[in-house]
C-alpha cells in the first residue's frame, strides 16, 4: 500500500477514526459526532482503505477491534491532543476578549458544570459572560441564527442543516424517590410507572417527555402529579411525596443526601445517553466557543459525569 502524503487525507476522518475505535459502535459514532449510520458507514470504508486493514470486525455482542486497531489507538489519542494544542486559542488572546456567550441550558447543566466554567472564565477571560437563558420552542432557531452561541441537547436530539454537535460526556436516567418510599426496597417494572404519581420534568413546558413515548411502547400510561421545566423542582417535589420522577443521575446524585432520596435504575432497556453541545455550524471554527466546550467537557468530567 502506498503511503498516503498528508496533504492528500480528509483530516475529518480523524474524528471518526477516534470515535468508533473508542466507541466501537458505528451508530453510537455516528450519533456522537452527528453523522447518520450511512455516512459513518462510509467514513470507515475509507478508513478500512487508507488503512488496509478492516479495523473493526464483527463479534457476538457488537465489534471487537483488529491488532492494528488496538495499536493505533494511543497513537491517535496523541495526535489528537497535539492537534488540539495547535489550535487552542492564545490565552493572551482569550485575556483580552471583551464578548458575551449565550447559553441554552437547563438547572441540570447550570448547577453542576456552569459554575467550574465560569471559575476558569474568571482567571483567563475576565471579559467574557456567560449568560445562560431556558429553552424555549425557538432554541434551535435562535442557535441557528446566532442569538445563542451554544445549546445543550441530548445525543440523538434531530438537528437541522447548518447545526453542529459535540458529545462532550455521558449520564444516565435514575428512578428516584424518596428514601422511605412504600417501593423504596422494591425492584421497579414498567408496570409500576402506571400505580404511582409522577414528577416529570418537560423543558419546553409542553408536558412532552421521552419517558412517556417509553412507556406507551409497552402500554403503560403514567399519572402527572407535576410537569415543570426544573429538574430541581421534580426532586424537591419526590422528597415531600409519593412521586418519583426519573431524570439525570449526575444531578440526582448531587442533591439525593440532603434531600433524604434514593437512586434507583428504570425499568429501560438503555438508561444511559450523550450530553451534547450543538451551536451553528459557523461557529464550530471560533476559538473562544471551541474553548468553552472544552470547559465543560472538563466540567463534566470533575462533576462526575461519565466520559463520552
Amino acid at each position: 500500500m502506498q503511503k498516503p502524503h498528508i496533504s492528500g487525507l480528509d483530516l475529518k476522518l480523524l474524528p471518526a477514526l477516534e470515535a468508533l475505535l473508542r466507541l466501537r459502535s458505528v451508530s453510537r459514532a455516528g450519533a456522537e459526532l452527528g453523522l447518520s449510520q450511512p455516512a459513518m458507514s462510509r467514513a470507515l470504508a475509507r478508513l478500512r482503505d487508507l488503512q488496509g486493514d478492516p479495523l473493526m470486525v464483527r463479534v457476538k455482542d457488537g465489534y471487537a477491534l483488529t491488532a492494528r486497531a488496538r495499536a493505533l489507538q494511543p497513537r491517535l489519542d496523541e495526535a489528537l491532543a497535539a492537534l488540539d494544542e495547535v489550535f487552542r486559542p492564545d490565552r493572551r488572546d482569550l485575556a483580552q476578549e471583551r464578548r458575551t456567550v449565550r447559553l441554552a441550558a437547563a438547572d441540570v447543566q447550570s448547577v453542576l458544570l456552569a459554575p467550574a466554567v465560569i471559575a476558569r472564565l474568571a482567571r483567563e477571560a475576565p471579559g467574557v459572560e456567560l449568560r445562560v437563558e431556558a429553552y424555549s420552542a425557538a432554541t434551535i432557531e435562535r442557535t441557528l441564527s446566532g442569538r445563542v452561541d451554544l445549546a445543550f441537547a441530548q445525543t440523538g436530539t434531530p438537528l437541522p442543516p447548518g447545526a453542529a454537535s459535540e458529545t462532550i460526556a455521558r449520564d444516565r436516567l435514575a428512578l428516584v424517590m424518596r428514601r422511605d418510599h412504600p417501593t423504596a426496597g422494591k425492584v421497579w417494572t414498567l408496570a409500576d410507572y402506571g400505580l404511582w404519581p409522577q414528577a416529570a420534568v418537560s423543558l419546553l413546558g409542553d408536558g412532552l417527555s421521552e419517558i412517556d413515548a417509553r412507556l406507551a411502547a409497552h402500554g403503560v400510561s403514567r399519572r402527572l402529579a407535576l410537569v415543570t421545566p426544573y429538574f430541581s423542582a421534580a426532586l424537591a417535589a419526590t422528597a415531600r411525596s409519593d412521586c418519583v420522577t426519573t431524570i439525570s443521575a449526575a444531578f440526582a446524585r448531587r442533591f439525593a443526601e440532603p434531600m433524604g432520596l434514593i437512586l434507583r435504575d428504570p425499568p429501560f432497556a438503555d438508561i444511559t445517553f450523550g450530553v451534547t453541545l450543538v451551536c451553528a455550524e459557523r461557529l464550530s471554527a471560533d476559538p473562544l466557543v471551541g474553548w468553552i466546550k472544552r470547559l465543560f467537557r472538563q466540567a463534566a468530567a470533575e462533576a462526575g459525569f461519565e466520559a463520552a
